[in-house]
């Protein structure tokens, strides 16, 4: 019998040239980053919705990437981040924006290829977009629709209704035909890994930093890719397994 492959790794959050060029430099399979929109139609490589300018948060969509390059120096653009990593790791692509969605793939797929790539967001036509956009021209892209979302904030009727569409994503998964489980490390305990293997879906898993957490994801076979802030902890884990399996 084949034993399972090694679980994947993906250095999460390298959103500066820095933080790229540190996971270049690791054995990690992905390097993910986040992609927003601003007001002038620029894509950049940024987490948040919004930025702190002169003191008050600002949306990202109401301002040109000119603007907020002086806001945030050390910006990356989304181009420039597709040219440091084309031809040295695989992208994981994660979606902050809806609209245009299948434009900013595109660019990554012409740039990387699509076996170099995953795409995630946590929004449901967006996920069928891009889908759809793969099918139609022809790629066998991996798309996921991720499931964790924060819901601080929202009225308790609407925090509910979002985990129940979580816990059990069926529904969800059918509609906006996603052919990646992504979910939070906890909603994958939870029930998630089985709904991916039932499925027979790759499961991509965030965030897991703890050792404790480490050790449990990285067995071969518990997921197909994890993302972490410590990648060189969890290499390490990693190894030390692979090790283990050959000896």
């Amino acid at each position: 019998m084949t034993p399972p492959a090694p679980v994947q790794l993906s250095a999460h959050r390298c959103l500066t040239r820095e933080a790229v060029d540190r996971a270049l430099a690791l054995d990690v399979d992905f390097v993910e980053f986040d992609v927003e929109r601003c007001a002038d139609g620029t894509l950049v490589v940024f987490h948040d919705s919004v930025v702190e300018v002169d003191g008050e948060e600002v949306a990202l969509a109401d301002l040109t990437a000119e603007q907020l390059r002086a806001a945030v120096p050390d910006l990356m653009l989304y181009d420039e981040v597709l040219d440091a990593l084309a031809g040295r790791r695989s992208a994981h692509l994660d979606l902050k924006f809806v609209g245009s969605c299948a434009e900013a793939t595109a660019r990554a797929v012409d740039r990387l290829g699509a076996d170099n790539l995953v795409v995630t967001t946590l929004d449901d036509a967006a996920v069928r977009e891009v889908r759809d956009w793969a099918e139609a021209h022809g790629h066998d892209l991996l798309v996921g629709l991720s499931l964790g979302r924060k819901v601080t904030g929202f009225p308790v009727w609407r925090q509910l209704r979002v985990r129940a569409s979580e816990v059990w994503p069926h529904l969800r998964y059918r509609q906006s035909r996603a052919n990646v489980v992504v979910a939070h490390h906890w909603l994958a305990r939870a029930g998630l890994a089985g709904f991916a293997r039932r499925r027979r879906l790759p499961l991509l898993v965030w965030t897991i930093d703890t050792p404790r957490s480490l050790e449990y994801w990285l067995r071969p076979g518990r997921a197909w890719l994890v993302t972490t802030n410590r990648p060189e902890e969890a290499l390490a884990v990693r190894d030390r397994r692979t090790r283990r399996m050959r000896g």
